[in-house]
């Protein structure tokens, strides 16, 4: 079989550009009275000045709060009232839906054998049995 070769695709010519619509005539600025002339210059002046100083208000503002008392860390907090109840991780969260990882992140458990002792409230009690197969609970 001969091989023929197909003759190459024209390339087509860009088409000429339209001459560019002249721009419409900006409009005159009106002149200013002679008072606003002068009072400009101190004005662009005192309007930097103003922006920094209230820059450095809200940044004083946020390190006061930032100093302000800060809480204890989760783990380091005891359960001070109530009943509690105490439980132990035992199983993996890894190929199980993710609710059940974030409720054991929820309950403060994300290793294995990893302990926490929790207030025993209804709304703990419904997180321990979403997954209380991956859990030890001790009363």
């Amino acid at each position: 079989m001969a091989e023929t070769k197909k003759p190459a695709a024209e390339k087509k010519a860009a088409a000429p550009k339209a001459a560019a619509a002249p721009k419409a005539a900006a409009k005159p600025k009106a002149a200013k009275p002679a008072a606003e002339v002068a009072a400009a210059p101190a004005a662009e002046v005192a309007a930097p000045a103003a922006a920094a100083v209230k820059k450095a208000e809200a940044k004083a503002k946020k390190a006061a709060a930032g100093t302000a008392k800060k809480k204890a860390p989760v783990k380091d907090r005891k359960p001070t009232e109530g009943k509690t109840v105490t439980v132990t991780q035992t199983g993996s969260p890894i190929g199980r839906p993710k609710d059940q990882g974030a409720t054991l992140i929820g309950l403060g458990l994300n290793k294995l054998h990893r302990t926490r002792t929790l207030v025993d409230t209804p709304a703990v009690r419904g997180m321990i049995a979403k997954v209380r197969h991956l859990l030890r609970i001790e009363d």
